[in-house]
């Protein structure tokens, strides 16, 4: 079942953090992820505006996603941005049969 990592982030160095951008889309390749949205236009419609990009990546299976985001490049890249040039939520589910909400 398809796994969609979703981040959200905000850009405090753009110099530093695009060293990371640079790197992530082979990586994600690697591990079969499809970059669904990234960095287009956006409405926030509740909630803080903390974040200011957000992006939307597919994998085939939620272990897929988890295996790229914790696989020593992905880990390596990261370091790029985790050292102050951004803040990033990230979150990897599973899709399926939608329930309520």
């Amino acid at each position: 079942m398809a796994a969609y990592w979703i981040a959200r982030s905000r850009i405090n160095d753009p110099v530093e953090y695009k060293k990371y951008t640079d790197l992530v889309p082979g990586i994600l390749k690697q591990y079969g992820g499809k970059v669904l949205a990234r960095g287009g236009r956006y409405q926030i419609m509740e909630g803080p505006e903390d974040f200011h990009r957000f992006i939307v990546i597919e994998f085939p299976s939620l272990e897929q996603g988890v295996k790229c985001f914790e696989s020593p490049e992905y880990v390596a890249a990261a370091a790029f941005r985790r050292g102050g040039a951004g803040v990033v939520e990230n979150v990897i589910v599973e899709g399926g049969e939608a329930t309520p909400i």
